[in-house]
């Protein structure tokens, strides 16, 4: 007898390109995290692999430019596309969330949600992210919600992470580059933090876990884990119409 047809999973739009190696890392991560066996049973991904989406950092800090608006438009391209969920594997740009969330019909699963679920358990954890990421506070008000500290680089830290971040984003991810990475969280740590949050996507491409002697939560990881859920069943997702949302 034939094999009964396996039950379908769900299709996931990626907003992507920001930046375009941590888009392929995240990727590379929903693959690995899939219990698949063969073609058939990975999750079919719509990517939108737009490296044109204005500055994020820029837009929250100085108002230049209009990431919500061409975000929103992406999301809606990979709606129409047959997206039944829609996933943004860049921290800064969930700054823009309610603009995204506003166009659709269907569920925007939330990286800064899913990776601060994971803080849960412990007291302090140091954020690594973007100036901008910072600034919006959407990391700080999510955690504090949830009863977790939160350590914050200062402002020398913060400006050494954007070079770091432009010099990833530039191609250079070598060990130089990790070592400076290791040194600022390690720089959260030494002030109480229990657990450190790469809050941007271009940070597991220079830092891994072996490096640290705390957790190491990793932004694109748990967004990978939570989409392979998502679209396989094993998470219920919440299906609030999300054009609905204040």
């Amino acid at each position: 007898m034939p094999a009964s047809p396996a039950k379908r999973s769900l299709t996931v739009g990626v907003l992507g390109g920001m930046g375009p190696d941590a888009t392929v890392d995240f990727m590379a991560k929903v693959l690995a995290a899939t219990p698949a066996s063969s073609d058939q049973e990975h999750v079919h991904m719509l990517i939108d692999h737009n490296p044109h989406v204005p500055d994020r950092t820029c837009a929250i800090l100085q108002g230049d430019g209009d990431p919500g608006s061409v975000l929103a438009g992406m999301a809606k391209q990979l709606e129409r596309a047959g997206a039944d969920i829609i996933v943004m594997p860049c921290n800064t740009a969930h700054a823009f969330q309610r603009d995204i969330e506003a166009a659709l019909d269907v569920p925007f699963v939330s990286i800064i949600d899913e990776t601060v679920a994971a803080c849960s358990g412990y007291e302090a954890v140091g954020l690594l992210a973007t100036r901008g990421c910072l600034a919006s506070g959407i990391y700080d008000a999510a955690l504090s919600a949830s009863g977790v500290r939160a350590v914050m680089p200062d402002d020398d830290e913060t400006t050494a992470f954007m070079e770091l971040a432009a010099s990833i984003k530039a191609g250079d991810s070598g060990p130089e580059i990790g070592a400076r990475m290791l040194q600022l969280a390690n720089a959260l740590v030494a002030r109480g933090a229990l657990a450190v949050i790469a809050g941007c996507t271009e940070i597991p491409l220079v830092l891994d876990q072996s490096m640290l002697d705390v957790p190491l939560i990793s932004s694109t990881d748990i967004l990978a884990e939570a989409t392979v859920a998502y679209a396989l069943g094993t998470r219920e997702l919440d299906n609030r119409p999300q054009g609905s949302t204040a």
